[in-house]
């Protein structure tokens, strides 16, 4: 597989740094909407977002790292790319693990109402914002492979089907706020991110065991 072009890189780079600086409003944003609300699947989604820029950072920060200046070892590329996956697995994980006992110890005395409109205009424009991104990391990864762009279209496919989990319970809390159903469709939402979040951080743990089991056979041989 050849190698990629300057101007390639700096496609990359750039896609990845995008995607970090339209996601850095998203806490903020959803945060503000949590405080109008008081949806569980909007509290799960704001951890959600604020956990998803720390991995946006960190794998732009690698990808940077790892294509600008002095071209690192083979052992030093393997370790940079273990570590940043090692830790968005991590935070995924605990995240998700702080959400489904949140939800779990507040289903029995929870209530959704609230204003959720603007949480539910946020989730829709993050459905096509995360889409496009999506495709887009498709596209770069069938162009030339690379494990952090490859990760990137698991993580906004992911987002994006998490997004049509909030958008259906954040729909139903608009709409029939006193129902009985709507509380257990907005705390099967939560639940459904803080599975996506623990889900995540085991695939992106267990990838990057095998990237590196890969790396050091090819090495041996």
């Amino acid at each position: 597989m050849s190698a990629l072009s300057k101007d390639q890189v700096k496609v990359r780079e750039r896609t990845l740094l995008i995607a970090l600086l339209l996601s850095m409003w998203g806490p903020l944003a959803t945060g503000i909407a949590v405080l109008m609300s008081r949806s569980t699947t909007q509290i799960a989604d704001f951890v959600r977002r604020s956990v998803e820029l720390v991995a946006l950072f960190v794998s732009w920060w690698v990808y940077r790292r790892l294509n600008r200046g002095k071209t690192p070892s083979p052992d030093m590329r393997v370790a940079l790319e273990n570590s940043a996956a090692l830790c968005v697995a991590a935070a995924l994980t605990l995240s998700g693990i702080v959400m489904f006992v949140m939800t779990i110890a507040r289903t029995s005395t929870h209530r959704p109402g609230g204003n959720v409109y603007p949480g539910l205009a946020i989730a829709c424009l993050g459905l096509v914002t995360n889409s496009w991104f999506w495709r887009r990391y498709t596209v770069l990864a069938r162009e030339q492979y690379s494990t952090v762009i490859d990760s990137q279209r698991y993580l906004y496919r992911a987002k994006a089907y998490v997004d049509i989990c909030v958008i259906v319970a954040l729909l139903a809390v608009a709409v029939r706020p006193e129902h009985l159903l709507t509380r257990y469709v907005d705390s099967l939402g939560s639940l459904a991110v803080s599975v996506y979040l623990v889900v995540s951080g085991v695939k992106t743990a267990r990838s990057s065991k095998q990237q590196s089991n890969s790396s050091t056979n090819k090495e041996e041989c």
